[in-house]
């Protein structure tokens, strides 16, 4: 469908046109409907499905210039909070509205003017709470609130922050909920603070005929040469390689600059400037190759990825799905390669439990053992360790020929014999601070 048949006005029908956007996407033709109509609206969709334009068209329709602070939009990231500020400013071009863009780890004054004179803020919901508190923030004219990526903010313990915020505003506002599940927390925001919603689901998972999974069943002293290995030997553009846990990240991305493959690390406790830096560059093809905790999974505005290596799991099944998703966007195709250790197998398992997924085995190719450093800047007493993944036990090879190949039903067991018995669930808390 294309945005003028959607009722759009023409100035940002325009700015649209001038980006080479023209027809809308599922979420998008289901959704900015029923928000021009004034109803809430939970929207269910994967990342890269346009969620931004979804509640942002309606949003900057509805902000009258010189009325004060109008509208809020909640994200769970700080780089997710400047890329939404940046989209709906492009979508706006033609209109006249200021944005405030609020976060932590940056100074509160700039923060506090700019939502004395603006109309829409977009902000990170402890910052923003800062706010309430100072009472630097009216949101006493606010008729609309949009929660984007909601179930990441689920994760990462911002739940009751959320609420916070939304006890203190009008009781009439509008609230549009967005994210690619909903858990209890989500469903229980729903009952509270929503007036009659209605559900708008888009595709959900990845779309088979354009990302290809697969996955290599591989001694855990043996990962990091078969990663090598891949990276050389895939016919690859932008690549993504993610890790469950930030040291990891670094671990990973320093032994790759030791066999000569250039990368840059980026998670969550790289300062802000840092990060943006390193997603610029991506997009612009200056690097093509990040490795990277969740951080980077979800609604970040990453483009052209071909491939994604999924280093390791995390213990929340809905983070393969997010992670996978930064490939095949947009009508391209790509290609997801997830690597098992031993301890890896029982979350993979829970994966292929929940969601419908085709993964394919693939039989483990020859490749050089290389080593790996795992020695941490700041571990105690200075031990460094090496490990080389050249174990004379080990062997070049896998099993022989194609593997199996996963799909169907979520009611598909996996691996229970390779599970590890000790894999325990990490607490939200846990999971808050992992990035």
């Amino acid at each position: 469908m294309k945005f003028e048949e959607l009722n759009i006005r023409p100035e940002i029908v325009k700015a649209l046109t001038e980006l080479g956007i023209t027809d809308a996407t599922q979420i998008q033709e289901k959704s900015i409907p029923i928000i021009k109509e004034g109803i809430d609206l939970i929207g269910i969709s994967k990342t890269g499905s346009g969620k931004t334009l979804a509640f942002g068209v309606p949003l900057l329709e509805k902000v009258i210039p010189g009325k004060g602070l109008q509208a809020v939009v909640l994200a769970p990231t700080r780089e997710l909070a400047v890329q939404i500020s940046a989209e709906l400013a492009k979508f706006g071009k033609h209109l006249k509205f200021r944005i405030a863009t609020v976060y932590g780890g940056v100074s509160l004054e700039p923060q506090v003017q700019d939502l004395t004179r603006s109309e829409i803020m977009v902000g990170t919901p402890g910052r923003v709470l800062d706010h309430l508190n100072r009472r630097t923030l009216d949101v006493s004219r606010v008729h609309t609130f949009v929660l984007d990526e909601a179930d990441k903010m689920v994760d990462m313990g911002f739940i009751e922050d959320v609420e916070i915020v939304l006890k203190a505003a009008p009781r009439d506002r509008q609230i549009l909920l967005f994210g690619a599940t909903i858990s209890t927390e989500i469903d229980k925001l729903r009952q509270r603070y929503m007036h009659e919603p209605q559900t708008v689901e888009a595709e959900q998972y990845v779309t088979e005929d354009l990302l290809k999974q697969y996955y290599y069943s591989v001694d855990y002293r043996q990962k990091f040469s078969l990663l090598v290995h891949l990276l050389k030997t895939e016919h690859r553009g932008r690549a993504i390689i993610f890790c469950s846990a930030r040291s990891t990240v670094d671990m990973v991305a320093k032994n790759l600059h030791k066999q000569g493959i250039d990368s840059e690390a980026i998670h969550g406790k790289l300062s802000q400037s840092k990060r943006l830096s390193i997603i610029g560059d991506f997009n612009k093809g200056k690097i093509d190759l990040i490795v990277a905790s969740s951080v980077a999974a979800r609604g970040l505005h990453i483009d052209d990825v071909t491939h994604v290596f999924n280093y390791d799991l995390s213990q929340d099944p809905q983070e393969y799905v997010h992670k996978v998703g930064r490939t095949a966007r947009a009508g391209k195709e790509g290609k997801a390669i997830t690597l098992l250790s031993e301890r890896d197998h029982q979350a993979f398992g829970e994966i292929l439990k929940r969601y419908r997924l085709n993964v394919e085995e693939l039989p483990l190719p020859e490749f050089a053992r290389v080593p790996f450093d795992a020695s941490r800047p700041h571990s105690s007493g200075g031990f460094n360790r090496r490990f080389g993944h050249h174990s004379r036990d080990s062997h070049h090879g896998g099993s022989q020929g194609r593997g199996r190949s996963y799909g169907g039903s979520r009611g598909d067991s996996y691996g229970d014999s390779r599970g590890s018995s000790s894999s325990r669930p990490r607490s939200r808390e846990m999971t808050r601070r992992r990035d």
